[in-house]
């Protein structure tokens, strides 16, 4: 399978400028043959923490533009957005992920970033989520999960793939590029990381995505500017990987 990591800029806190520059790129990521396209976390407004002015209904439009998109492309679309439930006190840091035949997953981010009061604004999400997808099975994350092991090593028996959307600041970017790896190497799966470039919020993005695969290899990364990383990701080379070097089962 192929997918595609869109690293890309952000109008801050403007859904239509957004959806208008990434229909192109979702475009693009089909014409090169990709089955899944991953966006950024918060790529319809940035990672802004003003959640009466940007969070959405779980069916609003930054929901409806995946859909369309996964649609009108034939691919698998995903990236989170800021998703308020009815009744709830505070929104969710929500990933969607939306098929080609109608079919829509999600995943509440469970780690708010707390150092910058993310907390304060969305509430942590209570379970994780999976999903099979022509055979490969891709497990969901966002951002700062990033940091916690334990939450990717609880999927790594049922996961060929980890989809990590972000916005992570360029001040942190070897954290960044550091975890990505290693997440990739402990659990013997691809990582596919997406995080924004360009100034939000008063912070600097250096995007630095990649697509990791079970043994850490980079085949293929951007930093700096907008870019369409594509790479080839297979069940088989996890199995195979996995038979190898068999670490996993050395875990207590």
């Amino acid at each position: 399978m192929r997918i595609a990591a869109i690293q890309h800029d952000i109008v801050w806190e403007d859904p239509d400028a957004n959806f208008k520059r990434l229909e192109v790129e979702v475009a693009a990521a089909a014409a090169s043959g990709a089955r899944v396209a991953l966006l950024s976390e918060m790529f319809s407004v940035g990672f802004s923490l003003d959640v009466e002015r940007i969070a959405e209904a779980p069916d609003g439009p930054s929901v409806e533009f995946l859909r369309a998109q996964a649609a009108a492309n034939d691919l698998w679309v995903g990236g989170s957005i800021p998703v308020r439930e009815p009744g709830a006190a505070l929104p969710v840091n929500r990933f969607v992920l939306a098929g080609p035949g109608g079919q829509q997953v999600h995943y509440d981010k469970i780690h708010p970033f707390s150092y910058a009061g993310e907390h304060e604004h969305y509430q942590a999400g209570s379970s994780f989520r999976s999903v099979d997808i022509d055979g490969l099975r891709v497990s969901l994350f966002v951002c700062y999960d990033l940091r916690f092991a334990d939450e990717f090593w609880a999927l790594a028996a049922d996961t060929d793939c980890y989809l990590v959307p972000a916005n992570w600041p360029v001040t942190r970017r070897l954290h960044w590029r550091s975890l990505l790896r290693a997440r990739a190497i402990e659990n013997q799966a691809y990582v596919v990381g997406v995080n924004r470039v360009g100034e939000g919020g008063g912070l600097s993005y250096s995007g630095d995505s990649m697509i990791i695969d079970p043994m850490g290899e980079v085949l293929a990364s951007g930093a700096g500017t907008e870019a369409l990383l594509v790479a080839e990701v297979e069940a088989s080379v996890v199995a195979d990987t996995r038979t190898r070097f068999p670490f996993l089962a050395d875990r207590r």
